[in-house]
């Protein structure tokens, strides 16, 4: 029996170096769900209010989330976050940005 028949695979972890960073993991995850919110706001005319101020404050914080992030799964939510946020951010501007 091979020695890696008996390994069990590790769940879904940010953490791939071994160490545990609560703080930029959880950076990582507000970047990237107000990114999407901002993303899906932005499609809608009627929200674009809050789909502009979704990527407002989605942007910044996905870079600075991308300035102190540890491994390569932070960065890539973090640049999702980013994209998420600018994409949602334009259109809502197209609809109307912080206009009411």
């Amino acid at each position: 029996m091979s020695q890696a028949a008996g390994k069990k695979r590790p769940a879904f972890t940010l953490n791939t170096d071994g160490e545990r960073h609560p703080v930029e993991n959880s950076l990582a995850v507000a970047a990237v769900s107000i990114g999407l919110c901002a993303l899906v706001l932005g499609f809608i005319p009627p929200a674009h209010f809050f789909g502009m101020l979704a990527g407002v404050i989605g942007l910044p914080l996905a870079l600075y989330s991308q300035l102190v992030s540890a491994t390569t799964g932070e960065r890539w939510l973090n640049v999702v976050g980013m994209v998420a946020s600018f994409v949602g951010a334009a259109f809502a501007v197209s609809h109307g940005g912080f206009s009411i």
